[in-house]
């Protein structure tokens, strides 16, 4: 019997039955993303965020001590209260995110910069100093004026020294007993481009670059008996230097004749920022008179935003205030020297000691100063003053240490 065809409705085929590789692509693709936006957060080196940790704690509390610091001054230039810290404020801003990019490159980018940046700094210092496009404040010529912008030469050249150090000396870390391996190039040309400086007169500038010099070569392990005669004929240049200015000799002598201790009679002027800085540190006591309180930032302190921005400080934060300054450059100096020593390559290491030299040096040169222990040098507090060329090259130089600290945990290495 033959079977008839069903005309009727047909039942709908069931849908298909998901099967377990489709939850599990599912929960793949999931877990790729995550590992992809974990990626870009990756966690770095104890060295990366101990550096940058406390470089921005320095930056940001430079912020508030230059609002306090500068509004006086910011007003009666007709700047109003906040004209300061707008200023350091668009520095600071354009100089994280350099710091930050700096981070990110490679050691084989800053050995094919060194020689260019080296070069292109002397070349603007040289407009410095032989072009009328330099000019002169407090007796050192060390500005550049290019388009109505300002900003000191002599700082790229710091910022620049200490990558060429690290290149010419990794290349030469097989004739380092040789002297003319090591006295030719670094004096030559690094001398050269602190020479550029001393002819401007900055000699506190001066002093923090051949710091800079000699710690290189001390942390590329050069002898010490090689080094005696260039330190002595360093310190000889550093006291002609001294004695062809009457600015500086009047503040030398007042500081060796301690003709600035009087606490009555008239002040001399070589003696007044002095004397006032240290009233202000007086004023301020263990705990301060509290933050934005100070006296000596009305009129009384010249540089209050700037190479005596420490004694403000003491001033409105007290001995407690000093005291947590000086705690975080040792922290700064001791992440520095994790960062060297985790370092495999010659030249992160030598470079990284420059930097920890300038920047150490220069806040002790600068916190010395203002204690009385030296004369006064005309250097800013690195990362707390006001200026915007300097919190910028110093803010690169600690990304460039920061693109170490980044080579050793993801184990990149020198090429």
């Amino acid at each position: 019997m033959a079977t008839v065809p069903r005309t009727g409705p047909r039942r709908p085929a069931a849908a298909p039955t998901p099967t377990a590789e489709e939850p599990q692509s599912i929960h793949a693709r999931g877990v790729s993303a995550r590992i992809s936006v974990g990626r870009l957060f990756k966690a770095e080196s104890t060295n990366y965020f101990l550096l940058l940790g406390t470089t921005m704690f320095l930056v940001a509390f430079g912020l508030v001590m230059v609002l306090s610091s500068s509004s006086v001054d910011s007003y009666l230039a007709n700047a109003g209260f906040f004209g300061g810290i707008i200023r350091q404020g668009v520095f600071a801003l354009i100089g994280v995110p350099l710091m930050l990019l700096a981070s990110h490159m490679p050691i084989a980018f800053w050995k094919r910069v060194a020689w260019p940046a080296l070069l292109i700094a002397s070349f603007l210092q040289c407009l410095v100093v032989f072009t009328p496009m330099g000019y002169t404040i407090a007796g050192n010529t060390n500005w550049l004026s290019i388009g109505g912008i300002q900003f000191q030469p002599s700082e790229g050249i710091k910022m620049a020294l200490v990558v060429w150090l690290g290149m010419i000396l990794e290349q030469k870390k097989d004739r380092l007993d040789d002297w003319r391996h090591v006295f030719i190039p670094v004096f030559g040309v690094g001398g050269g481009s602190v020479l550029l400086v001393m002819i401007g007169g900055d000699l506190g500038t001066v002093m923090i670059m051949a710091g800079l010099l000699f710690g290189a070569l001390f942390f590329a392990g050069v002898k010490l008996r090689l080094l005696a005669a260039p330190i002595a004929v360093g310190a000889l240049g550093a006291v002609i230097l001294a004695l062809t200015s009457s600015n500086r000799l009047t503040r030398i002598m007042s500081f060796v004749n301690e003709g600035c201790d009087q606490l009555t009679g008239p002040i001399s002027a070589s003696c007044w920022q002095p004397l006032h800085g240290t009233w202000a540190l007086a004023n301020g006591g263990i705990l301060g008179v509290g933050l934005g309180n100070s006296k000596a930032k009305w009129s009384w302190l010249p540089a209050a935003d700037n190479d005596y921005i420490f004694a403000i400080i003491g001033e409105e934060l007290g001995l407690i205030g000093a005291i947590v300054v000086l705690c975080m450059f040792v922290l700064l100096a001791f992440a520095f020297l994790r960062v060297m020593r985790a370092s495999t390559s010659v030249m992160a290491r030598i470079t990284t000691a420059a930097v920890m030299v300038w920047i150490i040096g220069q806040a002790l040169v600068n916190i010395g100063v203002v204690l009385g222990v030296f004369p006064v040098l005309g250097v800013p507090l690195p990362l707390i003053s006001a200026g915007g060329t300097a919190l910028m090259t110093t803010l690169v130089a600690i990304g460039i240490v920061l693109s170490f600290a980044r080579g050793q945990h993801t184990g990149s290495t020198a090429k």
